[in-house]
């Protein structure tokens, strides 16, 4: 599916943030993952505009948004963006990056919150520490502080098949469309950019005060601290389940977006 034709501008106090927005019905908010845009969910963005209204942001600093000149925190970001359209309370479906936007949005914003999904993400507390995870973050540093994009983008898609296959062992359109995205979200910026995005914080303590449902779906060939934080949210909420797609690391909704669509769509249906 093409979504440009659907793709609007809301005019924030730092520059326009670029959304999606189509469909109609109780609202869900696809929140992607880093250093790409809301793209990553074409897989999803039909099978739930069917049924639903969907919004599916670019991120400050990523796809079509406005780079910010100023501190900002993301949740900041999507309650004015709802808060501008009028809109919500809302499902939060995030993916990554997008995780931690939703648990930081239903800690700091609960009424703008009807239940969460998180996907490869736990809160914005977690920390891999594993050294696979510590290896690329390494090589991220690396390839950046040599001004090599190309290879930053080679090892940001090893995250793709993840610790335990290789590239050949995962659809290659997969990493060909996260390149295509990640290559035009680093391009907005240069080396040494001061980075203003501001952390929410002491989120593990708080989460028994999210009183909406909680879903947690993940890849079981994610690393394994990563299903442990997951699990650990699900736990910690008050309604929480987590759910797990097999042969799957950090993209299920990229790898087997039908069983992703499947579970997701289940899970709207109890709300």
């Amino acid at each position: 599916m093409n979504g440009a034709s659907n793709v609007r501008f809301f005019p924030s106090s730092d520059g326009d943030l670029a959304y999606l927005d189509t469909g109609s019905g109780d609202l869900v908010v696809l929140l992607h993952s880093g250093y790409v845009d809301h793209r990553v969910w074409d897989d999803q963005i039909p099978a739930l505009a069917a049924e639903y209204r969907v919004i599916a942001p670019d991120v400050r600093g990523h796809g079509s948004s406005a780079n910010a000149t100023k501190p900002f925190r993301w949740a900041d970001d999507l309650a004015a963006l709802l808060r501008h359209l009028d809109a919500g309370p809302a499902v939060l479906v995030g993916l990554s990056m997008g995780g931690v936007i939703a648990t930081d949005t239903v800690l700091e914003y609960p009424e703008l919150v009807r239940a969460v999904v998180t996907c490869g993400a736990a809160t914005g507390d977690f920390q891999y520490t594993d050294d696979w995870t510590r290896e690329i973050q390494a090589e991220y540093a690396r390839t950046l502080g040599a001004g090599d994009l190309e290879g930053w983008l080679d090892v940001f898609v090893r995250v793709v098949p993840g610790p335990y296959r290789s590239a050949d062992d995962v659809d290659p359109d997969i990493a060909r469309r996260l390149k295509e995205m990640a290559f035009n979200s680093m391009s907005k910026h240069t080396p040494g950019e001061k980075d203003w995005h501001e952390r929410v914080t002491d989120s593990w303590s708080r989460l028994p005060k999210i009183d909406v449902p909680v879903l947690t779906v993940n890849g079981t060939l994610e690393p394994p601290e990563m299903l442990d934080a997951a699990e650990r949210l699900a736990r910690a909420v008050p309604d929480g389940r987590a759910h797990t797609v097999e042969d799957t690391a950090h993209y299920p909704n990229m790898e087997k977006p039908e069983v992703f669509n499947r579970i997701l769509l289940e899970f709207l249906r109890t709300l």
